[in-house]
């Protein structure tokens, strides 16, 4: 919002169009990401007191007691939650399951009810996120998987894993620090680190990257290329200079390197469209299939002159 007068004024426009409901994420434009911080209620209430249709409000909904908080404090009509459900399918229900239960629940529905892989893979992802970080080998399995199979299997492995450190927790739950509200295999939101707050004693690491773009051995690549060797020290790079090809001889471009004319695309096909003439380099067969064409025809005339010359009624063996 750039102010709160223009923040009422866009709502009331909205409304004299047409609106009949109207859901307001209490952010700026510039709070995404890591920027995110809190969802401004206030102007949300400030919203609701300037329309008369119905509102909803969304943002810092994280559990359901924030539900009842954010109705009673902007007087919105209905709640909206999308992180906060994302990581919790189970937030309205005021409950915190365990992450494998929301799991093999999800990958139910997902299997009922087909979608593209890539956004079950990010519901995974969201659900499981804080256990993730306690084990980043599952977190590859699910980041290559192909099926639901795959992440079926990488849920079952956290499953056993999360079911053993609850055993352990139990016993001695100082065997696993964390600033979360619940352990890691919870169901819990997620919350974005302050990125304003700085920590004077945190060193600036360059990152791999970084320090080999620097390196003389790869002088004068790209990042791109630096990436290629990285992950293929084998690979050998295309040539990067035209200097280093030869050029068509009808105009400055490259020229096909088995084009059968020296020249390059553009100019082969005017040259064998023109001439008729085949190309093997360039694919083009306009010869052999004009060839073809009047062999086939010759043929075909051959066989209705024997035709006539035997008459209608004549059998020919």
């Amino acid at each position: 919002f750039e102010s709160k007068e223009k923040t009422v004024m866009y709502a009331q426009m909205l409304e004299q169009a047409g609106c009949q409901l109207l859901t307001v994420h209490g952010r700026t434009k510039e709070q995404k990401g890591r920027f995110t911080g809190l969802a401004d209620w206030d102007i949300i209430k400030l919203v609701r007191e300037s329309v008369s249709i119905p509102v909803f409000a969304n943002g810092n909904i994280q559990y359901l007691p924030d539900v009842e908080r954010c109705i009673g404090q902007t007087g919105v009509q209905g709640v909206m939650s999308a992180e906060g459900n994302l990581h919790n399918p189970a937030l309205f229900n005021g409950e915190s399951p365990p992450i494998w239960k929301m799991a093999e629940d999800y990958l139910e529905l997902a299997e009922k009810y087909p979608c593209p892989l890539s956004y079950a893979r990010g519901h995974m992802f969201k659900m499981l996120h804080h256990s993730l970080n306690v084990h980043p080998d599952v977190r590859d399995i699910i980041a290559v998987g192909k099926t639901l199979e795959c992440f079926r299997l990488a849920t079952l492995k956290l499953k056993e894993r999360c079911l053993a450190d609850a055993e352990k927790y139990k016993e001695n739950p100082d065997l696993f620090p964390s600033e979360l509200p619940f352990p890691y295999w919870i169901c819990q939101p997620y919350v974005r680190p302050n990125p304003y707050i700085e920590d004077k004693e945190k060193k600036t690491v360059k990152r791999p990257l970084e320090e080999k773009l620097q390196s003389p051995e790869f002088a004068g690549l790209s990042k791109n290329k630096v990436k290629k060797l990285l992950r293929n020290p084998m690979k050998k790079l295309g040539r990067n200079s035209e200097e280093n090809y030869e050029k068509c001889v009808n105009c400055p471009n490259i020229r096909g390197r088995k084009c059968s004319y020296m020249m390059c695309k553009n100019c082969c096909k005017e040259k064998t469209f023109r001439e008729t003439l085949d190309c093997k380099g360039h694919r083009i067969v306009l010869h052999t299939k004009n060839s073809s064409k009047a062999a086939f025809d010759q043929k075909k005339r051959e066989m209705e002159e024997k035709k006539a010359e035997n008459g209608p009624n004549k059998m020919t063996t």
